[in-house]
């Protein structure tokens, strides 16, 4: 089984970009960075192909997936100029599959997560409008063996009160409050280095599908159960 290991000193270079981000010693070290950023296109490749078995992903390729590790310094206080971590994420393809897939590579610090960062007004209030009415369905889909044990509780934004329109003794009070719609899962540094991690970071990806493909229904869906596409 070919396996795309991440590299040690991969995970070593973040280290020592994080105590030295300035673009002085990042130039110095320009060829280890390239070295480490072949490292993670050849792992998010295979970790793409491993997705398309069992999702549809428009994203094209593992380099397409990774973000830029230079820092957009503009209209942020924080003028370091390099991110102290590689990140990537990933796009269901077609209108019928929403939602999306982001991993985040970092000393100390990995994770993946997976579902809405930042819903449309329009998509917001489709979602709270099916919380409202069939919370029943959403408190079972977190109840679920799996889902439960790999995510524990949904995680996001939310706001400190009721939305606007909705009591705020609602029995899904605590759903209706979000802004966001996140799973989240963690990894220690030596499974990331370990040579089956794409694997199991596409299992756990796998194991959000139920959330996605129960977010998908309702956002390409009426209140009634027709389609709006």
């Amino acid at each position: 089984m070919a396996v795309s290991t991440i590299k040690k000193e991969s995970l070593d270079f973040l280290k020592a970009l994080a105590k030295n981000n300035d673009r002085d010693w990042f130039n110095e070290r320009k060829d280890k960075y390239i070295i480490a950023h072949e490292n993670l296109i050849a792992f998010a490749d295979v970790l793409l192909n491993e997705m398309n078995k069992h999702d549809k992903i428009e994203t094209i390729s593992g380099k397409k997936s990774l973000h830029r590790i230079y820092r957009d310094v503009r209209f942020s206080k924080d003028k370091t100029p390099y991110n102290s971590h590689w990140g990537g994420s990933f796009k269901r393809a077609t209108k019928q599959l929403r939602g999306g897939y982001y991993y985040h590579i970092e000393p100390g610090n990995t994770f993946l997560a997976g579902g809405f960062w930042g819903p449309e007004s329009d998509d917001l209030k489709r979602i709270r409008q099916d919380i409202e009415y069939n919370y029943k369905d959403w408190r079972k889909l977190f109840a679920d063996k799996v889902l439960g044990k790999t995510f524990g509780k949904l995680m996001g934004e939310q706001i400190s009160s009721a939305p606007r329109g909705y009591a705020k003794d609602h029995p899904a009070i605590d759903l209706l409050r979000y802004k966001q719609f996140i799973l989240k899962y963690k990894f220690t540094d030596k499974e990331v280095i370990s040579p089956d991690f794409a694997y199991k970071v596409n299992d756990v990806f796998k194991k959000m599908r139920p959330f996605l493909n129960h977010m998908s229904e309702v956002l390409t869906t009426d209140a009634n159960g027709v389609s709006i596409l």
